[in-house]
């Protein structure tokens, strides 16, 4: 069957005319028969999807991994946002500015499966963690446990704390290509001893695209007395998961990047109990430090982002949440399976479907990095972030829904064409 006939046979011809939350609702009642695998190589549904970007025509955008745009329905809403509030000006952030941001907070913490006492929002991931990293009580000769492979700003806050308070970093290396989950476990539990304080942990490696087996790892640092803290920033509505499953005691991500919320909003999860455990960011009018809240002192900021949180969460429930992370791990696999073996790729993400998502990272052999991103934006018109570091030497690769198999072909071909 061809595109029009399967669009006309589903009933998707008439979604182009209808607005964005109108389309995916009719476009989920023709597909509801199909399994979140059945429809992740769909390509007329995820057509519908992509109807709903506005795209830059200069360049396939294979670098949705810092910043995942809007969808023109939900940028309009975001406007709408930033308009009621210079409507209402003093008025609004004197009022409900505060009930509203703990109504998205608790949307979120539904979201992540916890309760709305255990998440604040924040700005992003790194404010989020690194509130944790310095805001614990240190001690002269504490340490910490951390791989290289982590995101630089939390190792350069551990770093801090070096200095600042003479505490002792223990940096693992974690393989790209793993034997088994023991092996990854193994490797942070040999870096722990009875002076461990806490341990930082990847549940996504944002380089790499590599799922950690967090359970486990948390299980075995807590068996040993030793708190996990979780850098979530790229599984959060990338992974369907619920974060009290992973067992941490801290957890942080960017809302900025797989939830598409506009720049500017994070969140910080802590586990219910521990509040009072990390020093505030920012002295809050909030005297009891049990209270989550106590953590969430931020000064006058751009609430309208806040707003928009819900926006962004209605728009990935109405794709839904397995639907979303099956595509995304298919267009990942689509591209990496057809380059993956050649003798001049070296792909760094990988092969195990439950080590993966949407992120991969690939190599060319005897061109460093930098040379290959800005040869396939130069010469093909693709457009990626060069990593070349931490055991990682490649191109990070990270499609979105918008992406399409055909994108990816031009992509592929142009590997194919460096060797």
């Amino acid at each position: 069957m061809n595109k029009r006939a399967f669009l006309k046979s589903m009933g998707l011809l008439s979604l182009s005319a209808l607005p964005l939350w109108d389309a995916l609702a009719e476009a989920n009642k023709k597909t509801a028969n199909l399994s979140a695998q059945a429809l992740a190589g769909n390509e007329d549904f995820w057509a519908s999807i992509r109807g709903g970007y506005k795209l830059k025509p200069d360049y396939i955008n294979l670098e949705n991994g810092y910043y995942c745009f809007l969808p023109q329905e939900i940028l309009e809403q975001h406007i709408n946002h930033i308009r009621e509030v210079n409507y209402q000006g003093s008025y609004y952030m004197r009022t409900v500015q505060w009930d509203n941001k703990r109504k998205m907070a608790a949307r979120l913490a539904e979201l992540a499966g916890c309760t709305p006492e255990e998440l604040i929002i924040t700005r992003n991931t790194t404010e989020s963690l690194d509130m944790v990293i310095g805001g614990i009580d240190w001690k002269a000769g504490d340490e910490a446990v951390m791989a290289e492979q982590d995101y630089g700003s939390m190792l350069n806050h551990f770093k801090l704390m070096e200095q600042k308070h003479g505490i002792v970093n223990k940096i693992i290396s974690v393989p790209n290509h793993p034997n088994s989950d023991e092996e990854i476990v193994k490797l942070y539990e040999g870096a722990i001893t009875s002076k461990t304080k806490l341990l930082m942990v990847c549940h996504m490696i944002n380089i790499t695209g590599h799922i950690l087996p967090v359970r486990k790892i948390c299980d075995m640092a807590h068996a040993k007395g030793v708190e996990v803290m979780v850098d979530g920033a790229h599984a959060f509505a990338h992974l369907n998961f619920s974060i009290p499953d992973l067992g941490c005691d801290y957890y942080g991500s960017s809302l900025h990047k797989w939830l598409s919320v506009p720049l500017g909003a994070g969140i910080l999860y802590v586990k219910k109990g521990k509040a009072a455990k990390v020093w505030p960011l920012l002295a809050s009018p909030i005297a009891d430090r049990n209270d989550i809240y106590s953590l969430n002192q931020t000064g006058t900021h751009p609430v309208h982002t806040d707003l928009a949180i819900a926006n962004a969460i209605d728009y990935y429930l109405k794709i839904g949440r397995d639907r979303k992370e099956e595509r995304l791990r298919y267009l990942q696999h689509y591209w990496t399976s057809k380059v993956r073996g050649l003798q001049h790729i070296v792909v760094n993400t990988p092969a195990d479907a439950k080590r993966h998502a949407g992120i991969g990272n690939v190599g060319v052999v005897g061109m460093k990095p930098q040379d290959l991103a800005d040869t396939l934006l130069k010469k093909y018109k693709i457009y990626t972030v060069a990593i070349d570091g931490a055991g990682v030497h490649g191109c990070r690769i990270t499609p979105n829904l918008y992406t399409t198999t055909q994108e990816l072909d031009t992509f592929v071909a142009a590997l194919k064409a460096l060797g």
